[in-house]
């Protein structure tokens, strides 16, 4: 996996950074694992528009995940894409019986490698198993909150958890945001890293690829009018008071989760404030 920069021939190139695509083997889809996408365009069912700043952007179509590996025996990885819907890449798997899964390929896996799932199968990378037999300290991704489920967490590009301990019926994780917490060891996850671990450092480089990628302009509240948001209005620039939102709810330190809610008990430290 690498980033290249560009030589600055054109405006758009003179501050893009962007994904060299190394580990990619084809550009062709398998057909079969595709599904048709839907665009809202912001609008609800009225036609009105209740998310801004979408619209637009180039077709897609929906490559269907296997986020929740239920089908047990072993698979060769025919090869690795790219996905338009997430920030990772995919591997095709192809089992003995003929059928055909993406999974969200973790970093290092190679086409012609035999990926095993279920019980009982070796802690290698791409190989899927419950959590009470992973060995503690293994870095593992597309872990399962509710056993049966399918993967929740560590899906994006880059990201990865650690197997810290096992307590009874749970194990006790660490996230990538340094949050520390509970999951039942039925719960299954994957060895290894997600793919494209540099996708935080590609750069666009200019407005129109933003577009192509379905994302209008946004304005900044400051330069709104005061009818248009808190925090617009006045004379030259203002400060406009804390950030928030265009009702007035805190975009910064306003806390968000419910102190109620039921899986808080599973969580031992909270993530690292910055």
């Amino acid at each position: 996996m690498g980033i290249k920069r560009l030589n600055p021939i054109t405006p758009g190139q003179r501050f893009r950074v962007a994904n060299t695509f190394d580990e990619l083997t084809t550009s062709t889809p398998e057909k079969s694992l595709l599904a048709p996408m839907k665009r809202s365009g912001g609008r609800n069912n009225q036609g009105r528009m209740t998310t801004r700043n979408i619209g637009g952007g180039h077709k897609r179509r929906y490559r269907v995940i296997d986020f929740k590996r239920n089908k047990a025996g072993k698979a060769e990885v025919m090869s690795v894409e790219y996905d338009p819907n997430r920030s990772a890449f995919i591997s095709l798997l192809k089992y003995e019986d003929g059928e055909k899964r993406y999974i969200v390929a973790p970093v290092g896996i190679e086409v012609g490698q035999i990926v095993e799932s279920g019980s009982g199968v070796n802690p290698e990378i791409g190989n899927c198993m419950p959590l009470s037999e992973m060995p503690l300290g293994s870095i593992i991704h597309n872990i399962e909150m509710q056993p049966g489920k399918g993967a929740e967490i560590c899906r994006s590009a880059g990201t990865s958890a650690q197997l810290l301990a096992r307590d009874g019926k749970y194990a006790i994780i660490k996230m990538p945001s340094g949050e520390t917490r509970m999951i039942l060891v039925t719960c299954i996850a994957t060895i290894g890293t997600v793919s494209n671990p540099d996708h935080s450092l590609v750069r666009l480089g200019k407005a129109g690829r933003n577009r192509w990628l379905g994302r209008r302009p946004r304005v900044r509240p400051a330069a709104m009018n005061p009818v248009d948001h808190p925090q617009g209005g006045g004379e030259g620039r203002n400060k406009g008071g804390q950030a928030r939102s265009r009702n007035g709810v805190y975009s910064k330190g306003l806390k968000t989760r419910d102190i109620n809610k039921h899986s808080s008990r599973l969580i031992i430290e909270r993530k690292k404030k910055k």
